[in-house]
């Protein structure tokens, strides 16, 4: 990402050598593409890369289903197996009974799924996008972007994303590189890039971005001050949080498996009781939340929670706890050190 001018879409030019370098060397898969000849070159394109383009770039006179085969027929595959794997990729971009219109009868956020549907038919390593959504008003460019964070889960490519726009870079990026002057000024993930800009180009740049839309559940939990394990006895657990210095602890299982939260009140009751187990001690659904999600996402989670937050992986491991606090704290940001206080 970078300001117009700055170099992004010469770049990304460069990498399908639409634009060929002056010096240096671009290496995809091990090989020097800056060396390749046109058969090579063209072979590259083909079948390694995909683009999707900021205006669509799509034939007014085919189908939408034309459109998409495209690629595949200027490969020499088969008309039926064209129309098949057309097909799929039209299915997902969730495009199923468009197939036979025209773009021109199409909104602009669909005829954007068309190009991406149509890149996609290939199969191609990496897809090259750029800007491919600053076209679009900005109630279908959000939902663009969120359609394509999960297609990007079901289709597991390599993108290269262009875009001018700080908050767009924010949601769909997994590191973000800032140009200036045809120089990549930083790169890194997206939290790094807003809690420690490079100098104060990047500083500048993202002065505007809020920490609840990067920060992560991950980056701001903490160790808590003590857990309890299944296979302890009761009394053993009672020990552990008369000495912790909060009223409650999660508890886990092997490998940390994630089992629940406990609370001194209930722990005591249950001993009361002549209970035997302490699973029996156990909250009703604890809030829980996964270390990737935002702060801005937490927020409706911490509303209603009188514990802290546990942070849990997708297999079920706990990871840490997200103190209440916290999030409001992270969400304060210091001047002197890229974050305002």
């Amino acid at each position: 990402m970078g300001l117009s001018g700055s170099g992004k879409s010469t770049l990304i030019r460069m990498l399908l050598r639409l634009i060929d370098s002056t010096s240096g060397n671009i290496y995809i898969n091990g090989e020097d593409i800056s060396q390749y000849d046109k058969r090579q070159l063209m072979n590259f394109r083909r079948h390694t890369t995909g683009m999707v383009f900021q205006y669509f770039g799509l034939f007014p006179h085919r189908s939408v289903l034309d459109n998409v085969a495209y690629g595949l027929k200027v490969q020499g595959i088969s008309k039926e197996e064209c129309y098949k794997r057309a097909q799929e990729a039209i299915e997902t971009v969730g495009l199923t009974g468009w197939e036979q219109y025209m773009p021109s009868a199409l909104s602009g956020g669909m005829q954007q799924r068309v190009g991406i549907a149509r890149a996609l038919t290939t199969d191609p390593e990496i897809l090259l996008m750029d800007e491919p959504f600053s076209g679009l008003d900005p109630l279908i460019r959000r939902e663009m972007q969120d359609e394509l964070i999960e297609l990007q889960d079901k289709v597991q490519k390599t993108i290269v994303f262009v875009t001018h726009d700080l908050h767009e870079a924010l949601k769909m990026g997994d590191r973000i590189a800032i140009m200036r002057d045809g120089e990549i000024i930083q790169i890194g993930v997206p939290e790094d890039v807003i809690s420690e800009p490079a100098d104060d180009y990047v500083r500048e740049f993202v002065q505007d971005a809020s920490p609840a839309k990067v920060f992560t559940a991950g980056r701001i939990m903490d160790e808590p001050d003590a857990l309890l394990y299944e296979w302890q006895g009761l009394k053993a657990a009672l020990h552990v949080l008369s000495t912790a210095k909060e009223d409650y602890a999660f508890m886990v299982g092997r490998n940390r498996q994630f089992l629940g939260l406990i609370t001194m009140k209930r722990l005591k009751n249950l001993i009361q009781n002549q209970g035997t187990s302490l699973k029996e001690a156990l909250e009703p659904s604890p809030p829980t939340t996964d270390p990737e999600l935002v702060l801005e996402d937490l927020f409706p989670i911490a509303a209603e929670a009188d514990y802290p937050i546990a942070v849990v992986n997708d297999q079920g491991r706990f990871l840490g706890e997200v103190q209440i606090s916290s999030i409001f704290e992270n969400m304060v940001q210091d001047k002197g050190d890229g974050i305002d206080e």
